[in-house]
C-alpha cells in the first residue's frame, strides 16, 4: 500500500482526506498535536499511525518522519495541512507572540515537513513521490484583519514553486490546493457572517469536507508522471474574486 503523512490529521480537513485515503487502500501516518484526535481519526479510518507531533519543532517532525519509516518503510505523500490563525482584528493589536505562532505553525511546520519528506523521498526505492501542500484561497486573496495568515500562506506558494523546480528531477510531484471555505469547526463562523472586503459583514457559503477530501485524494491518486501544481476549491457562490 502507498503511505501518506498528514498533518493537521486530528480535526476537520485533515480528518476527512485521511478517512478518503484509507478508504482507497492507503496506509496512512497521523500527525498532530492532540494525541485524542489522532486516535479518533484513526478509528473512524480503520487504521492509522498516530504521532503526536509539534509541526514548527524540527526535532519532533524528524520523529514523525523517522517513525513512518519504521512502521511502513517509505513514504509516498505528503499532505502539508496543519495551520492555525489569529483573531480577526487590527493588526497593531496583534501581539508578537501571536504573530510568531501563526508563521511557525503555517509555514516553518510545512517547510520542516517538506525537507524531511524530500530527504525520504530521494532516498528510498523506487525513488519518488507527492507533497500536497494546503495554502487556502488566502495565499493569494486576503480577507479583511488576516495579515498574518495571509502573509504564511502567501509563503506557501513560494514553498510550493520552489519545490517544483527543485524536485522535478527526482520523482517528487508537488503541488497546492487552495481551499475556500470547507464545512469544519473553524468555518462555523461563516453562517455567523464575517468582513468582506467592501467593509459589509455577509454570511459565505460552506462546501462538503468530504468532496474537498475526494479532490485531495484524487491528486494523491494520479500517476507519478503526472501532477497538478496549483487548484482552487470553493463553494460556486463564495464572494472570493474581487476581494484581492
Amino acid at each position: 500500500m502507498p503511505v501518506a503523512i498528514i498533518t493537521g490529521a486530528g480535526s476537520g480537513i485533515g480528518r476527512a482526506v485521511a478517512v478518503e485515503l484509507a478508504g482507497r487502500g492507503w496506509d496512512i501516518v497521523l500527525a498532530g498535536r492532540r494525541a485524542e484526535g489522532l486516535e479518533e481519526t484513526a478509528r473512524l479510518a480503520g487504521r492509522g499511525l498516530a504521532v503526536p507531533t509539534d509541526v514548527s519543532n524540527a526535532a519532533s517532525v524528524a520523529a514523525l518522519f523517522a517513525a513512518a519509516k519504521a512502521e511502513y518503510g517509505r513514504i509516498d505523500m505528503l499532505f502539508n495541512n496543519a495551520g492555525t490563525n489569529t483573531p480577526a482584528v487590527p493588526f497593531e493589536t496583534l501581539t508578537a507572540e501571536a504573530l510568531s505562532e501563526v508563521i511557525a505553525v503555517n509555514l516553518t511546520g510545512p517547510l520542516l515537513c517538506a525537507r524531511e519528506a524530500v530527504a525520504a523521498m530521494k532516498a528510498q526505492e523506487p525513488q519518488g513521490g507527492r507533497i500536497i501542500n494546503n495554502g487556502s484561497v488566502s495565499a493569494y486573496g486576503p480577507r479583511p484583519h488576516s495579515v498574518a495568515y495571509t502573509a504564511s500562506k502567501h509563503g506557501i506558494t513560494g514553498l510550493t514553486k520552489s519545490l517544483i523546480l527543485d524536485c522535478r528531477y527526482f520523482g517528487i510531484s508537488v503541488c497546492q490546493v487552495d481551499i475556500g471555505n470547507a464545512a469544519t469547526a473553524r468555518t462555523d463562523r461563516m453562517s455567523q457572517g464575517v468582513p468582506q472586503a467592501n467593509g459589509t459583514t455577509a454570511i459565505e457559503p460552506r462546501m462538503d469536507v468530504e468532496m474537498l477530501a475526494r479532490h485531495i485524494a484524487g491528486l494523491a491518486d494520479l500517476p507519478a508522471e503526472v501532477m497538478v501544481p496549483f487548484s482552487t476549491i470553493m463553494p460556486t457562490t463564495m464572494p472570493l474574486y474581487g476581494r484581492g
